[in-house]
């Protein structure tokens, strides 16, 4: 009797595990594949799944998150110079189609050998490309190497089930004699574009100076010539009110019987008192004597009869 309850008990315990083990939770982002017998079954997705007991056997579980890989490898340029990446990998399963999922669990061995044909893929197509190309094309060749990469893997990357989301090359370097003699190279074309900018600054300089300059002459001689028309203007006027005193004063003395000479004496006089008052240094030299008066008298006498001519005509 206690034989037979203790294989009771034993029994029931061993369907409570087939029962518990019927059932497997799938997280999310995972796919369970199943196997019988070694043999690709199914597929389970996340949540709650029932499976045979002891037949299905959960064969692996994959992620489909996306994951990411970091690469550091050496590439040759056309001219032979060494050229050092250091890029991140960003991959995923392609999708949750059973397909996909049967290519992804059972193209590789594991996940070490899925990662080493990945990475020595994304490294051989690399340094394709970069062997055709010289070594100062690579720097500025980043976005294209990117896409010549996901052109040529994409097709590669689908028979296993898996797609390339992205290839970030972080960081491109060269051998350091090439640093140093492309930094001579970046430092001597901004000498030179610095030298352009300052020889184009100085002769707009130099051209709005002498411009400056043009318009200051054109300025000054314009005001010069207004200057000389307004002395000549008041010369002018100076001599026809001369002229217009002179001619009356000689009428009155002609009407009162004296002797127009007079005015001319007067007029010397007077000259020679201007010249002796506002004298600042400068030296005239007059004749005083009584004939040089008397000839200055005549011809100051000559031009007055010919301004009277000239007036009557």
């Amino acid at each position: 009797m206690e034989a037979s309850s203790v294989l009771l008990y034993i029994f029931l315990f061993f369907i409570v595990i087939v029962i518990f083990s019927s059932f497997v939770t799938v997280k999310q982002g995972t796919i369970v594949v199943i196997t019988v017998f070694g043999k690709y079954r199914r597929i389970l997705t996340p949540g709650l799944n029932f499976k045979i007991p002891l037949i299905e056997n959960i064969y692996s579980k994959i992620s489909i998150q996306n994951r990411s890989v970091e690469l550091e490898f050496q590439a040759v340029t056309y001219d032979q110079a060494n050229v050092y990446f250091k890029a991140m990998l960003l991959y995923s399963v392609l999708n949750q189609e059973e397909e996909t999922i049967k290519n992804v669990a059972f193209k590789f061995v594991d996940e070490r050998n899925l990662m080493q044909a990945l990475i020595r893929t994304v490294e051989g197509s690399i340094r394709a490309f970069v062997a055709t190309k010289r070594q100062s094309e690579v720097l500025i060749l980043r976005r294209d190497i990117v896409e010549h990469v996901k052109e040529q893997l994409d097709n590669i990357l689908e028979g296993w089930g898996y797609h390339l989301q992205d290839l970030q090359l972080n960081d491109i370097t060269f051998d350091d004699v090439i640093m140093k003699s492309m930094s001579q190279v970046v430092a001597s074309n901004n000498l030179k574009a610095a030298a352009e900018n300052e020889g184009q600054a100085l002769l707009i300089t130099k051209t709005k100076a002498a411009e400056a300059d043009g318009n200051a002459i054109k300025i000054s001689a314009e005001a010069e010539r207004q200057a000389a028309q307004l002395r000549g203007q008041g010369i002018a006027l100076f001599r026809e009110e001369v002229a217009k005193g002179m001619t009356s004063a000689a009428k009155e003395m002609q009407t009162a019987n004296m002797d127009t000479s007079v005015i001319l004496f007067t007029m010397w006089t007077e000259s020679i008192k201007h010249f002796s008052e506002n004298s600042k240094g400068n030296v005239i030299f007059l004749d005083g004597s009584s004939d040089a008066m008397q000839r200055t008298m005549k011809e100051m006498m000559a031009l007055n009869h010919l301004h009277t001519d000239t007036v009557k005509k």
